[in-house]
């Protein structure tokens, strides 16, 4: 069966992003660190963010949770850039491959509305892709079905036809059709 698109997440495949890299210099021992970004800058809180909430709405809800954080609360988008470490050049490798051999590239990612522009500006690789779902524009998250039902009907919008009847099959970094 022949590739006919790839859909690639950024983090993690793309762009090295993680917390860590950020509270590593805020918070140096590592159990207190762990212990605050498992209950208090958790992912189930930045995937509100991911899925449109405001970055301040956000913030602020959680800083009147856990007001003796506040500076580490405010540090996390304020200071968002610092999490972001690079790209990954496997992935990179990944995309130059795919599109030299004229395979069409979409993009599907978990990110905030507000923080995804630095990322775009910063990393050219991201505007090799047709068209890219940002979690944060749609309103919807992975693993929510509606943001692939999103992604299928923006490949079909340029290539249509290409999803009838295939399946998705993961391919180390992304979603083949």
């Amino acid at each position: 069966m022949a590739i006919k698109a790839v859909v690639f997440d950024f983090g993690g495949v793309l762009i090295d992003w993680s917390p860590q890299y950020l509270y590593r210099t805020l918070i140096p021992d590592e159990a207190e660190r762990q212990w605050f970004l498992t209950n208090v800058c958790t992912m189930d809180w930045v995937i509100r963010q991911d899925g449109g909430q405001p970055l301040a709405e956000g913030t602020a809800e959680l800083i009147a949770k856990f007001p003796e954080h506040e500076a580490l609360i405010r540090a996390f988008y304020e200071r968002w850039h610092e999490m972001v470490a690079g790209v990954l050049h496997d992935g990179v490798a990944t995309v130059d491959k795919l599109e030299a051999a004229g395979v069409p590239l979409f993009g599907l990612t978990n990110w905030s509305d507000e923080t995804f522009p630095y990322a775009w500006e910063k990393f050219p690789v991201l505007r090799r892709f047709r068209d890219i779902v940002v979690s944060g524009r749609v309103k919807m998250v992975k693993p929510d079905p509606a943001i692939f039902s999103e992604m299928r009907a923006r490949i079909d919008a340029q290539l249509p036809g290409v999803a009838k009847g295939a399946g998705e099959t993961v391919k180390g970094l992304g979603n083949a059709l």
